[in-house]
């Protein structure tokens, strides 16, 4: 083999080796090509879970509930009675009214630390006790 014949070999492997690594590299079609490729949105965050309060015969059904909470969170609490009432959320000073058979939405940012009673106004009047729950907010 002839000193040129050996160089163009050693050329010729190492050219295979460069188009090698090439392929090989982890990158995406779009940067072979030189195209941009935009970023694609972040997926929207979750929906908060409702916390759900029914009243039956004005007593909350499963008793007063306890609704946990980070501040800065989404805060959804949907209230239904079989009579009209009226649902106070203290600190908040959020009112809603409930009609019969008809559910209350409470949507809210939680930016209000503590612990803040959901009280009826109709158990209050009749001289029950009114708490049909307490949301209770951290610090994040």
């Amino acid at each position: 083999m002839s000193r040129n014949q050996r160089i163009g070999l050693i050329a010729a492997a190492g050219a295979v080796a460069v188009l090698a690594f090439v392929i090989a590299s982890p990158t995406t079609s779009t940067e072979r090509t030189g195209t941009t490729e935009t970023q694609s949105e972040a997926p929207a965050p979750p929906k908060p879970a409702a916390t759900r309060i029914d009243i039956h015969g004005g007593e909350v059904a499963a008793g007063p509930v306890e609704i946990p909470a980070k501040n800065g969170d989404t805060v959804v609490i949907v209230v239904s009675a079989e009579a009209a009432d009226d649902i106070h959320l203290h600190g908040y000073d959020i009112d809603k009214p409930v009609e019969s058979g008809k559910a209350a939405r409470f949507k809210f940012k939680a930016d209000l630390e503590g612990e803040f009673e959901i009280e009826s106004h109709a158990a209050e009047d009749a001289g029950r006790d009114p708490l049909v729950g307490t949301l209770i907010v951290e610090p994040k």
